[in-house]
C-alpha cells in the first residue's frame, strides 16, 4: 500500500535544469527521511541527496553539491530535487526512497523501506 512515485525527468542540454518530484501515498512523508538515488547504465546505484524529517538535516554528494537542492512540502506529501547546471554525467535513472529513521550519505540503500519506480534523466553534451 505504501508507494512513492517519481516524475519530472526528461532530456535536456548540458547546463539546463530539471525538477524531480516524489509523491508518497499510503503513509505520511513528513514522518520519514527521504533519499534521492541514481543509477546509470552499467554502474552501481549511488546516493545523490537526502533530507531528514526529525531535524531537517540535508546532505549532498560531492558530485552534485552546489548544483542540486533537495526540499520537501509536507502538506503535499512530496519531496523535490531541483537540478541545475546539469552535466552529461548526471544521466541516470533517478529514484526516491523513504526511511523511518535519520539518514546521511553513509546510510545503506538496503536500509530504506519504500522505493519509487524511477524517472529517467538524460543530459546531452
Amino acid at each position: 500500500e505504501a508507494q512513492l512515485v517519481e516524475s519530472g525527468g526528461g532530456l535536456v542540454q548540458a547546463g539546463g535544469s530539471l525538477r524531480l518530484s516524489c509523491v508518497a501515498s499510503g503513509f505520511t512523508l513528513a514522518d520519514y527521511a527521504i533519499g534521492w538515488f541514481r543509477q546509470a547504465p552499467g554502474k552501481e546505484r549511488e546516493v545523490v541527496s537526502c533530507i531528514n524529517s526529525r531535524d531537517g538535516t540535508t546532505f549532498y554528494s560531492d558530485s552534485v553539491k552546489g548544483r542540486f537542492t533537495i526540499s520537501r512540502d509536507n502538506a503535499k506529501n512530496t519531496v523535490f530535487l531541483q537540478m541545475d547546471a546539469l552535466k552529461p554525467e548526471d544521466t541516470a535513472v533517478y529514484y526516491c526512497a523513504a526511511h523511518e529513521y535519520w539518514v546521511d550519505l553513509i546510510s545503506s540503500w538496503e536500509e530504506y523501506d519504500v522505493w519509487g519506480q524511477g524517472t529517467q534523466v538524460a543530459v546531452s553534451s
